[in-house]
């Protein structure tokens, strides 16, 4: 397979607006019969966009986080799965960036650029809260064995490595970056949500895998200082989410240019001139331009932490980065809501599929709670503190 090198913001964006066009011809079908879009990853994949975030240094574009988060936005927008598959490979190579050794960078970003896709194995289910985990890690010779089993494994279905969180010997937890064709180890496709319906979020299981030390990366001490990671996994979030409400936006734009509403008894030739219809395409296209401008604005604070990562800087940039990704929640469900209520039940035929977007939104937006969002802002401008140094903030 060869893939493409890009070096530029400006070659990234290109290529992903290239790319969203083709994606989004067949994103409802694949949405509705839950096809999994193995031939779709292969064209992102060779389109070099999984690898824009490599460091110039190692041969990468190294884009800024606007555009990094411009891109998965608009991936989203033509097919919102397609969106959330590549988030935990980006938010990989991110920990590999702050905590991998020279060595490990120098191997495993070859790898990306050479076109591979890492996946992730993170959470756990039955565990007291959802930072805790039980995956061990135990020392066999040169290398690990791991054992656990992991759930929301978003895509660890398609990738040639799964970056998985587990507790070593002194109970420090390190990110292994585990070939998926290790002996032991099962992806199993289990995921049966609602909405994103095709990332492959299912469960992986680890049956005494072997794992060389030199795939191992320190991961809980990317928590312990102050380092862009946890932002970072959160504007990819966010910008799914604005490109769900993006999507939405635009096929709700669509229908009403392009159907009557027989139900509309108001004198009125089309829906389109109806007051309360342009009022609630006003209170959208308000609302989306205001999540895509702190969707931008969280990138500029994030490329800021990531030049110098104080404990200032750091902080400034989750609490942008939750801001957009408070609104991009809100935006991503009030616009799938808001089709519904102007499509009518056409919205839920299966040859529109418009409620795809909704159930989308639905699912994606539960990731994290965004009830501590609102918390932690408010708790940083009026208090003047900093939000907590993890990965759902």
């Amino acid at each position: 397979m060869t893939t493409s090198l890009i070096t530029t913001d400006t070659q990234a964006l290109e290529a992903a607006e290239h790319l969203a066009q083709q994606l989004h011809r067949d994103s409802a079908l694949r949405d509705r019969e839950r096809r999994l879009p193995h031939p779709e990853l292969e064209l992102f994949t060779r389109s070099g966009l999984w690898a824009i975030s490599v460091p110039k240094a190692f041969g990468g574009a190294g884009v800024s986080n606007v555009t990094l988060a411009k891109v998965i936005a608009r991936i989203a927008q033509a097919d919102a799965s397609l969106g959330q598959i590549p988030q935990n490979h980006f938010y990989a190579l991110e920990v590999l960036r702050v905590n991998g050794s020279p060595e490990q960078q120098r191997r495993l970003y070859a790898e990306v650029l050479a076109g591979r896709r890492f996946g992730n194995a993170l959470a756990e289910l039955g565990t007291k809260t959802a930072n805790d985990r039980t995956t061990r890690l135990t020392r066999d010779g040169a290398g690990y064995r791991i054992n656990g089993r992991k759930f929301y494994a978003t895509g660890a279905l398609y990738a040639q490595r799964i970056p998985t969180s587990v507790i070593d010997e002194q109970g420090r937890q390190q990110l292994a970056f585990v070939p998926a064709a290790s002996q032991g180890l099962q992806v199993i496709d289990d995921w049966s949500g609602f909405g994103q319906r095709t990332t492959g979020s299912g469960s992986v299981q680890f049956d005494n895998v072997y794992v060389d030390e030199a795939d191992v990366v320190p991961f809980q001490s990317a928590f312990e200082r102050p380092t862009p990671v946890g932002p970072l996994a959160q504007i990819l979030h966010a910008a799914i989410d604005t490109g769900i409400a993006r999507a939405a936006f635009e096929d709700a734009l669509h229908f009403v240019r392009t159907r009557s509403r027989p139900w509309v008894d108001s004198g009125l030739d089309k829906a389109s001139d109806d007051p309360l219809t342009l009022k609630s395409f006003g209170h959208l296209a308000i609302r989306l331009h205001a999540a895509e401008a702190l969707l931008e604005r969280a990138g500029e604070y994030l490329d800021q932490a990531q030049l110098d990562s104080t404990a200032d800087k750091v902080a400034a940039a989750s609490i942008a980065v939750a801001e957009a990704r408070a609104i991009s929640t809100d935006i991503s469900l009030a616009a799938g809501t808001t089709l519904f209520e102007l499509a009518g039940s056409q919205a839920t035929l299966a040859e529109h599929n418009l409620d795809r977007h909704w159930r989308n939104a639905r699912v994606h937006t539960l990731h994290d709670p965004v009830r501590w969002k609102y918390h932690a802002i408010g708790n940083y401008y009026l208090n003047d503190e900093h939000p907590p140094r993890r990965g759902t903030i």
